[in-house]
């Protein structure tokens, strides 16, 4: 039954749950029965029961929620991932019972770390989500509806490039390589990794069809790593770029191979923690034989201005748009981030999946892929090469990697 109601225990208390939160509004048949955090989550858990998401009951650990909940969302910074999921399958063999278990992306920081998390979801037997919201998007899925017959008489896409932009971090531990697990291409490579491998897909195949050959990919400290906002780091999150930088602009390209006909197609990548002008962008193209799609989450149907006189009476700069870094002047306004972003779409996909016992469209194999891809992007950045994911040895080393920008040893490769 669709109406079936699934009761939601959500870890973490950050940034990322009150998004999905905002996102589960527009959601039937799912209920926030509590919150568990490192940080008190109390007004998220306000915030839940006064828009009618259920209870919200506060926790002190995933060990006391468990029990509750038929699905735990997994929301935690990077750096506690694998204690959570070590924590989720502890209750599990105490007696939980859990119907799914999402994972907000990546997976993990590192493919060690990420190998110990698809085992624990393996011994815990539940269907998986690996949150990966972009894909969702609805202006890729309707262009991808929309292509699908120029599609199937030309041939897939060749070329998709992504990128998304903006001007940092909200939180410490999102700016400390050690805890984060890099710097913007762990961030938010892995979003435009995972668009480009799926842009190419051909609609009637799986999402892991065409093989991933090669990876070529830069990664540089261009704006903070200057004195001016290597300080304002120090000042504002204690985290210090002249000890432990971490890149905020990265690029590459990716070749994957059709395993049907041979041919190789392209997926090129763009981040950065640059980008000082409205806020979030998100830049996707697509280009095939005789035909292209683009999109930019910059082009709102709603636009504000707010004079200089009037700026005072402006508190906040992001209730129009993530990561905003002005409240006056012409503002881009999204009247629905959450919605734009595909946040709806991937909890709807997710909560369907786990009615019927099944993994959602992107599962915990998934997103594992998806940090060797990232991994392989930051090897070619370490060593200044190409790396052949058609070569055993290279893809045995990546089992084990670590990037020095990882390791906290960013001034050995960026500086």
């Amino acid at each position: 039954m669709t109406d079936e109601v699934l009761r939601y225990g959500l870890v973490g208390g950050g940034f990322i749950s009150a998004f999905h939160l905002r996102a589960l509004e527009a959601v039937r048949g799912v209920e926030v029965v509590g919150l568990t955090s490192r940080t008190p989550p109390e007004a998220l858990a306000a915030s839940a029961r006064a828009t009618g998401l259920g209870e919200a009951r506060v926790f002190s650990s995933i060990t006391e929620m468990a029990p509750h909940v038929d699905v735990i969302m997994l929301n935690a910074p990077n750096f506690a991932r694998v204690d959570a999921m070590e924590e989720i399958a502890a209750a599990v063999r105490a007696g939980a019972q859990l119907r799914g278990i999402i994972c907000e992306k990546p997976l993990a920081r590192n493919l060690p770390e990420a190998r110990r998390v698809l085992d624990l979801a393996r011994e815990i037997g539940a269907p998986t989500a690996y949150f990966e919201n972009q894909i969702h998007m609805k202006m890729l899925q309707q262009a991808r509806a929309q292509l699908r017959g120029a599609i199937d008489a030309m041939g897939p896409l060749t070329l998709a490039r992504s990128g998304e932009e903006h001007a940092g971090p909200h939180n410490a531990w999102f700016w400390d390589p050690t805890q984060q697990g890099g710097g913007v291409l762990s961030d938010m490579g892995c979003h435009c990794l995972a668009v480009g491998w799926y842009l190419l897909t051909p609609h009637d195949r799986g999402l892991r069809f065409l093989e991933p050959i090669s990876v070529s990919a830069d990664t540089s400290l261009l704006k903070w790593g200057q004195p001016r906002w290597r300080q304002e780091l120090i000042d504002r999150f204690g985290v210090d770029y002249a000890r432990t930088p971490a890149e905020d602009f990265a690029t590459g390209l990716v070749t994957y191979r059709n395993p049907e006909s041979g041919q190789r197609v392209k997926a090129q990548f763009t981040v950065s923690w640059m980008y000082d002008k409205q806020g979030l962008r998100l830049l996707v193209d697509g280009i095939g034989p005789g035909y292209a799609l683009e999109a930019n989450s910059l082009r709102s149907p709603l636009e504000v201005f707010i004079g200089d006189a009037a700026a005072t009476s402006v508190a906040d700069a992001e209730f129009a748009l993530e990561k905003a870094t002005a409240s006056q002047g012409l503002l881009a306004i999204q009247p629905n981030e959450p919605d734009l972003y595909g946040y709806p779409d991937e909890n709807v996909d997710a909560a369907n999946a786990f009615r019927a016992g099944r993994s959602a469209l992107l599962d915990f194999d998934y997103g594992y892929e998806i940090v060797r891809l990232t991994m392989a992007a930051y090897l070619s950045a370490e060593e200044g090469r190409v790396v052949d994911l058609t070569d055993a040895a290279t893809l045995a080393r990546l089992d084990d990697y670590i990037p020095l920008i990882q390791q906290g040893r960013g001034g050995e490769v960026l500086l």
